[in-house]
């Protein structure tokens, strides 16, 4: 009869001392363009800097369907390819039943805007480690605005210890 020994790693650091705490904040921003990207990493460090917690997780949750919270390279030919594909994939003039007023009485005609949401999502969970985001060399946290130009709603919640 075999068995197995399962080996644990010993932590990177010693584990933080404290008290589990929750920091919640709604962040605002002001779009310009129908589709346009926005490089938020910065702010969202800025709350998680803030929030006094030094390990744990930051959700972010956009607070609207026709907006997209998610990662990638901040590259400018990147965000030109991010753009084209989006428009490539869910068309704004196709024959959505969302723009039709037999069908809905939705007047903005945004149906690529609200499937481009869904597509790429509204949240994103991530480490916080020694009170910053944990990212890639090349990781961004990017806002999609698929409906502007609008004011725009992130909730962040930051807890941990």
């Amino acid at each position: 009869m075999s068995t197995s020994k399962i080996q644990i790693a010993e932590p990177d650091a010693a584990p933080s001392q404290g008290s589990f705490k929750v920091f919640s904040r709604i962040v605002d921003w002001i779009t310009n363009d129908r589709l346009q990207l926005l490089n938020v990493t910065e702010r969202i460090n800025e709350i998680v800097r803030k929030s006094g917690i030094r390990d744990g997780l930051v959700h972010l949750q956009s607070l609207h369907t026709t907006s997209s919270i998610f990662i990638n390279e901040w590259q400018d030919a990147l965000l030109q390819d991010v753009k084209q594909f989006l428009e490539d994939v869910v068309a704004r003039e196709a024959d959505w039943r969302h723009n039709d007023p037999r069908h809905s009485d939705c007047e903005r005609k945004n149906a690529d805007s609200h499937l481009r949401g869904m597509m790429m999502g509204q949240t994103l969970s991530l480490q916080v480690r020694n009170s910053s985001v944990l990212l890639g060399t090349w990781q961004s946290i990017i806002l999609a605005e698929f409906d502007g130009p609008r004011s725009r709603s992130m909730s962040v919640q930051v807890s941990g210890v």
